[in-house]
């Protein structure tokens, strides 16, 4: 009986209000619905005053996509024509004078978007989009509504691990799509692990030649240590490389490279073994999970990642290069004869420290360069590098300590942002490395923890998903993984989320399925008997 009255509440209210009403997400800061509607037809026009924009040309191609409609851009509007109007607003939307800010009116017979900036265009097309039905008529009714909105988060962002298993430039494009529909902002791309070194360094070619393949992979759960002998691999080139960062930069998303060090290195090692402390030689990861064997901290270790960061820093104007840090064994550092000698001659109190060390000398190189580095929450031991921002994934207790520090920080705790954690019982699941993190779970989540009072809590940029790969082979199942989970994390970064009204979202979410449904994306249907 409590399911019925649950499905019998989904349709009722979607009589009452109407479908298209109740499906927007993120779900927006202010939003007032008027009588009357908008009929959208053949005869329709976009109007703007830059006719070649990326934004008008992305609306017109995304309406005759769901609708079979090809409008027309203009500049001027004929008489008695219905229009799409995309305004940029010199005094700004109400919320203020912020780059993603926009406003929404749909009207009798026009529909203005307006923004100070791009971006705020760019979010206003999305929200919009998502009230046009995905359907071909001729005629099609989008409900008369004012909106004002704006994001509360900076940092809305999708991880995504390409060193366990590679994905081609195609599928990284439908990611940023996937992110750009749903207003997320920024796209951690994870590049070289002990698995497989996967970007172009042309310095350096055989971390391309040898890091970019292993000779086999692990099969099955990790506690069963079973490999195939299937020789794999693969990596983007600079070409490739640039042509992501400008699909991204077109969708208003911002591409973050990571650059593991001075673990999760094995794959440049096996390349490059004269750079580890006992000479290898190595083979790149077959296994999952943390190797002994890193970068020594000796000079031309730093030579070498400088080469490799000034190539990096070419391909990826983003203001933050994350630079891992993450799970470093100290065992080879203990037992080498340069690292003690170079923590006695630093006056270094442990190989903690000297991680540290490690990290400030890559630090200070990348702020010569105008950059910043971002690192995972290890970085915190043994003395925070200076303008380092940490990302928090053992928990928030990272990132406590680093806004207390006043170092930026981007929440993405194992508890409710790991995407490769089981979304429902393992035994109803695809196999993945553990964890139980429910739809219901990453929408409860709060990016800025209790234990921040007012001033520290400006420290909190924002947070995102990770997707770590080890028991994801193909793109279907990254988006079983990530879809509808993206949607929850996506409204809470937009500041909307309102966890005492899940059954609400849940409600909203059945449309985007459909959605998914249509167009071949792999999902995790959303159950209301869970």
């Amino acid at each position: 009986m409590k399911h019925t009255y649950k499905l019998l509440t989904i349709f009722l209210t979607t009589m009452c209000f109407g479908q298209s009403n109740l499906s927007l997400i993120p779900m927006p800061q202010n939003i007032s619905y008027r009588s009357g509607s908008f009929m959208l037809h053949s005869k329709t026009v976009i109007q703007t005053n830059d006719v070649t924009s990326f934004e008008a040309e992305f609306l017109q191609e995304s309406i005759k996509n769901q609708t079979g409609l090809d409008l027309k851009i203009v500049k001027v509007v004929p008489n008695s024509v219905a229009s799409i109007n995309l305004v940029f607003d010199v005094e700004g939307p109400e919320a203020g004078n912020f780059k993603e800010d926009y406003k929404v009116e749909v009207a009798a017979k026009s529909i203005t978007i307006k923004a100070v900036y791009n971006q705020g265009i760019f979010y206003g097309i999305q929200t919009l989009l998502q009230l046009i039905p995905h359907e071909h008529k001729s005629d099609i009714k989008i409900p008369c509504l004012q909106l004002v909105d704006h994001p509360k988060f900076k940092w809305r962002g999708m991880h995504l691990d390409v060193g366990r298993h590679f994905f081609p430039t195609s599928f990284i494009k439908k990611y940023i799509d996937y992110m750009a529909k749903y207003k997320m902002n920024t796209f951690h791309w994870h590049l070289t692990e002990d698995q497989g070194w996967r970007i172009e360094i042309k310095k350096y070619p055989k971390l391309t030649q040898v890091g970019a393949w292993r000779e086999g992979s692990m099969v099955g759960h990790y506690n069963e240590q079973k490999f195939d002998t299937i020789r794999y691999g693969g990596f983007y080139n600079q070409n490739e490389i640039k042509e992501i960062v400008a699909y991204a930069t077109a969708r208003h998303i911002t591409v973050v490279p990571e650059i593991e060090m001075p673990g999760h290195s094995l794959a440049a090692l096996a390349a490059y073994p004269e750079l580890s402390c006992t000479g290898g030689p190595f083979e790149v990861g077959k296994k999952w999970g943390v190797f002994d064997d890193v970068y020594c901290p000796k000079e031309e270790t730093f030579t070498f990642l400088e080469n490799v960061l000034t190539e990096v820093l070419d391909l990826f104007p983003s203001e933050y290069i994350h630079i891992g840090g993450d799970e470093c064994p100290k065992t080879r550092w203990k037992n080498c004869a340069h690292c003690q000698k170079l923590i006695q001659e630093k006056g270094l109190k442990d190989e903690h420290e000297l991680q540290s060390y490690f990290i400030q000398r890559i630090e200070k190189f990348v702020n010569s360069k105008g950059r910043k580095i971002i690192g995972w929450d290890e970085i915190l031991e043994g003395g925070l590098a200076p303008n380092a921002a940490v990302m928090s994934w053992r928990g928030t207790e990272g990132g406590i300590a680093a806004a207390k520090q006043k170092h930026f920080v981007v929440m993405t705790p194992g508890s409710h942002c790991y995407f490769d954690h089981y979304q429902g019982k393992p035994e109803n699941e695809p196999i993945a490395i553990g964890g139980f993190t429910t739809l219901e779970k990453v929408y409860q989540f709060n990016p800025i923890p209790e234990e921040l009072n007012s001033e520290e809590q400006k420290y909190i940029l924002g947070a995102q998903a990770n997707v770590w790969t080890e028991y994801m082979l193909s793109p279907e199942q990254v988006e079983y993984m990530i879809m509808p989970r993206m949607f929850a994390l996506a409204e809470v970064l937009w500041g909307t989320a309102n966890p005492n009204n899940f059954f609400d979202f849940k409600t909203r979410i059945q449309a985007h399925e459909n959605w998914l449904k249509n167009n071949n994306i792999k999902y995790r249907k959303t159950s209301f008997t869970e």
